[in-house]
């Protein structure tokens, strides 16, 4: 845990909702300026939130790194009824969740938001429970969906939830996952106005 920075948790922790709600809403251009700054490089997974990992589909299918990592849920952004889901984890004692998102500009991943998020945090919430979130290859599609966590159970502005990800790992959701998140990011600002 001492690899976060506790300062920008208490700095974030430390604002008002009006502090938050004053901060800028960025267009799309400017959050995809705002992504290729910063860490780019990626592992096959990097822990970007206490117990959280973002990852690809190797570090998913290496049943003894996930040991290794003490995974103990997975949730699956590029889940597909071709390749393993749940039976690849039986006797493993991994929760699983798959999505079946495709990365591309018009896939509606806003759906997802709320049950990835609660998938997440019922992760999170369990006595050292440690959730790996992936998708081919951990940028796009399962990057959308932590941000997606954090905006929403951690009251993040988008901005806040991209810098604290790309603190530990470079992250390039795709046009559509950036609007989509935006409107989130805009129904999360004035749901905490009210």
């Amino acid at each position: 845990m001492s690899r976060f920075s506790r300062s920008s948790s208490r700095s974030a922790s430390r604002e008002t909702p009006e502090d938050r709600s004053s901060h800028p809403i960025l267009s799309v251009f400017e959050l995809e300026r705002l992504l290729y700054t910063g860490k780019t490089a990626c592992n096959h997974a990097d822990e970007v939130w206490p117990g959280l990992y973002l990852g690809d589909q190797d570090i998913a299918a290496n049943r003894r790194e996930l040991a290794h990592l003490q995974i103990t849920h997975i949730l699956n952004a590029s889940h597909s009824k071709w390749r393993g889901g749940a039976e690849y984890y039986e006797g493993t004692g991994i929760h699983y969740l798959g999505i079946e998102a495709h990365d591309s500009p018009t896939f509606d991943m806003s759906p997802h938001f709320y049950p990835a998020a609660d998938f997440i945090h019922q992760a999170l919430s369990e006595r050292k429970g440690r959730i790996l979130v992936h998708c081919a290859v951990g940028v796009s599609r399962s990057a959308t969906l932590v941000l997606a966590y954090l905006m929403i159970r951690h009251h993040m502005t988008l901005v806040e939830a991209i810098k604290t990800v790309k603190d530990h790992r470079g992250i390039i959701p795709n046009r559509g996952f950036l609007r989509q998140l935006v409107t989130l990011d805009n129904s999360l600002r004035l749901k905490r106005r009210v």
